[in-house]
């Protein structure tokens, strides 16, 4: 009963408090309703330390008096920023013709001081607009930086034109006001922060004022900004590289400036010793401009520029990673007997396994190149795997002649004159790689392509394994039919004496080279037998009257490899084959010479003993008046086609380097500042 009643009495006790609490709670908030008014629409009124109380249960959500109060603070800040705006632009307008005489006056203290009071102004807005708007003052601060007798007054003169050269309006005002050679000559000042702002300031001219490139280049800038390189602070570096690039770009005069001045060193050695990559990406764009300089591209390479660029080819960043490429393509042809480029070879035959057509055509152009005349490089590019990266590669490039044509010339140099050669021919064949050569002698014609494959067609049929599969992937059709056009377009200009080209490839030098192919061909039985069922005999005959040296010494070849059957020996002596064979006995050239000899001695073995006389004595006193024992050689056995083609490779199919591809930077990229000024970046600090 005792326990009843005390806890009556305690929920009374409750009860009351609540009663009590409840008015004061509905006066304390009526009481802060103005406040969170005011709190929410003017906080600035509010004394240190008095607050509203809050009014919703979770503190992270707005009240409704604070969401509507948003408009209404947005509108004062607009408000009070047009007072200060106004405010600025009044005061600069008053000052500036003051400032402006001060700028001009014969004591350097009263100088130095106005020229921080107008450097002062250009860190606002409003006043900054004003000063541009200003000939006269533009013109007194140019005058002011290039009178400046101590650095103080240079560094500040100078920051003024980096801040006016933010705005268009400001570029235009430095450039008529005369300020680019002014500040050309402030590169050559010893202050790290004059030398920043003057840059900085020439970069943006460069970038957007239209006539600043030309002035640049009238005032020496290129000679100035060239020892530049040697400085270390990587962003100023980004930006002096991207100055030579915007000047040097399409420029030759520039590029030889450049190249006197030193600039390929000092580019190689920026791309050697630092990682930052916006200054490896501005580097290797000037590289690239430079690299299609012929006087400029040798010193790139003597400096290193393969393996400087060849170091970069791995990194994430991908425009510098297509930038270094397109360079290393350029340069290539310059670098085929440049020493150390093991690694680079190697990270090329990976990057044949990419699916950018880009990227394929600069790795198959420079394995081209670098594998020309280069017997080292070829077996280094064999024994890496690039054979078979190199077919994957032309299956993959379908139609693409900028990929097809230098996989195929870089298949033709590491299929011929190295220890690996045989290897490589083998390799072609184990990795299906016969089928899709061939298929690129079909229709339509891209005469490059065509070109590069019927001299990598004669390498591979030099591989006695390779003479079955090249016939059964219909090779020699394809080499006839081919030849037979080039032969007919040769003779349909014949009348003009000019030389018949199809893009930019001299038919002759098609009949040449499918004519040599046939001839190591008809090394096989059955090939022989397939290019002599083609009607092909009286071409190769009249091939022998031919005003080209060297398509007489592979028709000569061809016909000497076509009359080891009695049947096609027959049908040469029908042609009327001796009369020109005879003529060619007295050639200067041993190869044409001896292949006629050959040919003669065996379309005459059913001849009468009379004629075999004839023809002996014919040869004993032409070819072989100093070395009659000879004759009984070419009488006895065969020629050796084989040393023969060691001696005089087939013209046009030896390592030649690729013919330039359109990859000046001119036509390749346009120029994409992404250094531009961003107004919500506070102004860089001095270096």
């Amino acid at each position: 009963q005792r326990r009843v009643k005390k806890s009556s009495l305690h929920l009374e006790v409750l009860e009351m408090q609540q009663r009590n609490t409840m008015p004061n709670l509905e006066a304390q908030y009526s009481l802060t309703r103005a406040q969170r008014v005011r709190a929410a629409m003017f906080p600035e009124t509010l004394v240190e330390g008095e607050a509203a109380m809050p009014v919703q249960s979770d503190p992270s959500q707005q009240s409704n008096v604070q969401r509507l109060a948003e408009p209404s603070q947005l509108l004062k800040t607009a408000i009070v920023h047009l007072i200060n705006y106004q405010d600025d632009a009044e005061l600069a307008t008053r000052a500036v013709p003051e400032l402006t005489k001060l700028l001009a006056d014969e004591d350097p203290v009263v100088v130095n001081k106005a020229a921080l009071i107008v450097n002062q102004l250009t860190r606002k807005e409003a006043s900054r607009r004003v000063l541009v708007q200003s000939p006269a003052m533009v013109g007194a601060v140019v005058r002011a930086m290039t009178t400046a007798v101590d650095m103080e007054t240079a560094r500040c003169t100078a920051s003024v034109l980096h801040s006016l050269s933010h705005q268009r309006e400001g570029l235009l005002a430095i450039f008529k006001s005369g300020g680019i050679p002014a500040l050309v000559r402030m590169l050559s000042s010893p202050v790290e922060s004059v030398l920043f702002y003057a840059i900085t300031t020439l970069h943006n001219l460069l970038l957007h004022q239209e006539g600043a490139k030309m002035a640049v280049r009238l005032a020496d800038g290129l000679q100035r900004m060239v020892p530049l390189l040697k400085k270390s602070n990587p962003k100023f570096l980004a930006i002096t590289t991207d100055c030579l690039q915007l000047l040097s770009y399409g420029n030759q005069e520039s590029k030889l400036i450049i190249l006197a001045n030193g600039g390929p060193e000092g580019l190689v050695f920026i791309m050697r010793n630092y990682n930052y990559e916006k200054l490896l990406w501005t580097t290797s764009r000037v590289l690239k401009v430079l690299s299609v300089c012929p006087s400029n591209k040798p010193a790139i390479v003597e400096a290193g520029g393969m393996q400087a660029l060849g170091q970069h080819l791995t990194g994430s960043s991908q425009r510098l990673i297509q930038n270094c490429l397109w360079t290393l393509r350029n340069l290539s042809d310059a670098a085929t007997k440049q020493e150390g480029l093991d690694g680079l070879l190697q990270i090329l035959v990976t990057q044949l396994g990419s699916d950018d057509v880009n990227m394929l055509t600069c790795a198959t152009g420079i394995l081209s190149n670098l594998t020309c005349n280069n017997s080292r490089n070829k077996t280094l590019v064999t024994q890496y795997g690039g054979v078979e990266a190199l077919i994957h590669a032309v299956l993959r490039a379908g139609e693409k002649e900028d990929v097809a044509e230098p996989a195929v010339c870089a298949l033709r140099h590491l299929t011929s004159r190295h220890q690996d050669a045989e290897l490589a021919q083998n390799a072609v064949r184990l990795h299906y790689g016969i089928p899709a050569v061939v298929k690129l002698l079909g229709q339509p014609h891209y005469w490059p392509v065509v070109k590069a494959t019927v001299g990598l067609i004669r390498n591979l049929a030099l591989c006695p394994s390779n003479q079955a599969p090249l016939r059964e992937a219909g090779a020699i059709p394809r080499l006839v039919n081919l030849l037979l056009k080039a032969h007919q377009d040769t003779q349909r200009h014949a009348s003009s004496a000019q030389q018949t080209y199809q893009d930019g490839v001299r038919m002759e030098e098609i009949v040449e080279g499918c004519t040599g192919a046939l001839h190591i061909l008809a090394r096989d039985p059955i090939n022989r037998g397939e290019i002599a069922s083609m009607q092909t005999i009286p071409l190769f005959v009249q091939l022998l009257y031919s005003y080209v040296e060297n398509v007489k010494r592979v028709s000569a070849g061809v016909l000497c490899e076509l009359a080891l059957d009695k049947q096609s020996a027959e049908l040469i002596d029908a042609e009327g084959a001796s009369a020109p064979l005879m003529e060619l006995l007295h050639s200067n050239n041993e190869g044409i010479a001896t292949y006629a000899a050959a040919v003669l001695f065996r379309i005459s073995e059913d001849k009468s003993s009379d004629y075999r006389k004839r023809v002996s004595v014919e040869l004993t006193h032409s070819l072989f008046k100093h070395d009659p024992a000879a004759w009984e050689m070419v009488r006895t056995r065969c020629v050796s086609v084989c040393v023969l083609d060691g001696s005089y490779p087939p013209y046009g199919y030896a390592d030649l380097t690729l013919d330039t591809l359109p990859l000046d930077p001119d036509l390749h990229e346009q120029y994409i500042p992404d250094m531009t000024y961003d107004p919500r970046q506070a102004y860089p600090e001095p270096l």
